[in-house]
């Protein structure tokens, strides 16, 4: 909760501290990785940094958390802050080091603001930064504590690297060391580490497309032609090699229920609905299940085999195809919920591009699918914060 004094702050500049945020988060950015290069062995993402996703992230994501304290005084966005929380599980995020980003970032302000800053501006500012950080070190610990080991991070050696479709490929890891490891929930990521040529650790995060025990990890990556990491996986990282993963992190999983689901993915997003069939079709669900999917050919299909094996092992499952390029049984175009047969109490997993997302919920929530039943997972930081659109 803000305090008195803050509150009358906060609310008087927020709307210039939200227009400038993005400027603010830039500054923090360069300011923070100059002074701190190492950041970006096993840490920042040169790739987000340069396209500036990682900056637009951060300014939405306090934007929205100085918005909610003045809304909502007496909570926190707790989805959002779970959100951050899971990626920083993922990337061995510790306390301390939100020192680090405070001293950065309050200097990015007072820059970004020099004409109208004061100590008083700058005493509410910090005051909700702390109150972010305490949120997510809060949630943070509670994850760390819930690991089958404290340490956040493990070797894992590759033992099969196989394509999928025309532009992605399915690695399977075993364990490299007596790790305890955690098992995983359907749907949930690890963080994957890989060394660049030049010797920097980058890390991505990866939707673990099959298997939720402990004896062994899978996951699918898209070779992203602009990508930096992606495009390593598939060319350097070869069977008998090893990886460094986090343990499994997300929290867009599977309900612990019987109704109904429908799984929308498209593109590479079919990865979470792959994983969450796998562990209805290995445990012989019978809830009902609609999965949608759409590609621009079906012979770009990543886990095409995968998904169709296990939407026949199950009892009460169907399977709908968006195609660019259609087939026979396939729908042209892009999807469409026109003419689908929504079930009644039906819960909705998306994935795949931002764009896609947003059409697909604003026509389920159309077509009566409540907003707290639409569950979505984004691949690299989150410029779609939970709560925006709803």
């Amino acid at each position: 909760m803000l305090s008195v004094q803050s509150v009358p702050i906060i609310e008087a500049t927020l709307p210039v501290v939200s227009e400038r945020m993005p400027a603010i988060a830039k500054n923090f950015y360069h300011r923070m990785l100059t002074a701190h290069p190492e950041l970006f062995d096993g840490l920042f993402s040169r790739s987000n940094q340069k396209n500036g996703t990682q900056q637009q992230a951060l300014a939405a994501s306090v934007a929205m958390f100085a918005t909610h304290l003045l809304q909502n005084p007496e909570s926190a966005p707790e989805v959002m802050l779970s959100r951050i929380a899971h990626k920083h599980v993922s990337l061995g995020i510790r306390p301390e080091q939100y020192d680090v980003v405070y001293q950065y970032l309050l200097e990015g302000i007072a820059d970004e603001l020099s004409d109208v800053i004061t100590s008083e501006i700058a005493e509410a500012w910090t005051e909700v930064y702390w109150l972010m950080a305490h949120a997510l070190i809060k949630q943070e610990n509670g994850l760390y504590a819930g690991l089958a080991s404290p340490q956040a991070l493990a070797p894992w050696i590759v033992t099969s690297k196989e394509p999928a479709g025309t532009d992605a490929m399915t690695f399977t890891l075993v364990p490299a060391d007596d790790t305890p490891v955690s098992a995983s929930k359907p749907g949930q990521y690890v963080g994957v580490t890989v060394v660049m040529p030049d010797g920097i650790r980058q890390v991505r995060q990866y939707t673990l497309s099959a298997g939720t025990g402990t004896d062994v990890r899978v996951f699918t990556a898209k070779r992203d032609a602009d990508g930096e990491v992606s495009p390593a996986l598939h060319r350097d990282v070869q069977v008998g090699d090893q990886l460094t993963l986090s343990h499994p992190c997300g929290d867009v999983t599977l309900t612990e229920d019987d109704g109904p689901l429908i799984l929308a993915s498209a593109g590479i997003g079919c990865t979470p609905s792959a994983s969450i069939l796998r562990s209805l079709a290995d445990t012989n669900s019978t809830r009902e299940v609609l999965v949608l999917h759409a590609e621009s050919t079906l012979e770009r299909w990543a886990l095409r085999h995968q998904m169709s094996t296990d939407v026949a092992k199950l009892k009460d499952a169907t399977l709908q195809l968006w195609l660019e390029e259609p087939t026979a049984g396939s729908h042209a175009g892009f999807m469409s919920l026109d003419g689908v047969d929504i079930p009644a109490h039906a819960s909705m997993y998306l994935c795949g591009p931002l764009p896609f997302m947003r059409a697909i919920r604003s026509q389920a929530l159309a077509s009566g699918v409540p907003a707290q039943r639409i569950h979505y997972e984004v691949f690299g930081p989150d410029l779609w914060l939970a709560g925006t659109a709803a």
